[in-house]
């Protein structure tokens, strides 16, 4: 087992045990939740607080629920959407298959289903390379998001790694998580592990240039480890110079999930600032 797919484990475990068991995202009661049908599956979603709309969506094998240390600040500034993404916690996929191509388009499903013409967002890995595609599928609806753990394109480490996945791999620990999380079984559970593994194989879904990426018109905010195990912080650094109205911070010692613990406040302190529009690049 390499380096890379030794820590890709350990991050998905110290993860779990940094969020703790599932549990109702918020100790607001949900203003709407359930699930819809969209393009072909079941998504669950919850709807929190009030004011102006952001959608919070999750990385890979995980759901809704990683967000829950960070609901209730946002959800007393924002109307919090947080879906399940298609084959994620509550959420069925129906097609077996999964890119992030196609969960920019469910999203924007949810979003009309909701009437939300225009949105800010936050997107962790998975999230927000699904952010990426809604920004430059439909420019006008993203009005800011603050992407975590983001890559234009899987490097060749990041796929060796993805290729080590496996249910095998897993320790105990992390199965009994991962049980937690999504609704469905086992079978759901062996279905994300093989898709998260196939992205090593794949060379299209994730394959932004620099000239794609100015079509954003979102004020964007990447947040990236300079640890990241997938993608370089050079990689990120590209991404900061393509997108004409951005923001950069490379968080020390942060590995791809690297808003966790003691930085927790000054995460919500910061993409709470960055949302209020005050920011003026220099």
């Amino acid at each position: 087992m390499t380096s890379r797919i030794r820590s890709l484990l350990v991050m998905l475990v110290v993860f779990g045990l940094q969020i703790g068991s599932p549990h109702f995202l918020s100790v607001q009661p949900a203003q709407d939740s359930g699930t819809v049908s969209i393009n072909g599956f079941e998504m669950y979603y919850e709807v929190i607080g009030e004011g102006d709309p952001v959608v919070l969506l999750h990385g890979f094998l995980e759901t809704g629920d990683m967000f829950k240390p960070f609901v209730d600040d946002l959800s007393a500034h924002y109307r919090l959407i947080i879906p399940d993404l298609r084959g994620h916690g509550g959420s069925t996929n129906p097609s077996g298959d999964f890119t992030m191509r196609q969960s920019a388009k469910d999203v924007f499903g949810l979003m009309d289903h909701l009437a939300l013409d225009r949105v800010k967002a936050i997107g962790v890995s998975t999230g927000a390379m699904t952010l990426l595609h809604m920004a430059t599928q439909q420019p006008n609806r993203i009005e800011a998001m603050v992407l975590v753990g983001a890559g234009e394109y899987y490097p060749s480490a990041c796929r060796e790694a993805l290729g080590g996945v496996s249910a095998d791999a897993l320790p105990e620990a992390e199965w009994e998580r991962l049980r937690g999380l999504h609704r469905h079984g086992d079978e759901q559970i062996l279905s994300l592990l093989n898709l998260f593994g196939s992205f090593q194989d794949s060379f299209d879904d994730m394959a932004f240039t620099p000239p794609w990426l100015a079509t954003i018109k979102a004020r964007t905010l990447l947040v990236h480890g300079d640890h990241d195990w997938c993608f370089p912080v050079n990689m990120v650094a590209e991404i900061y110079h393509a997108i004409p109205d951005a923001y950069l911070w490379v968080v020390p010692n942060g590995a791809h999930w690297p808003i966790h613990g003691p930085r927790i406040p000054l995460f919500i302190d910061t993409a709470l600032a960055f949302f209020e529009g005050s920011w003026k690049q220099q």
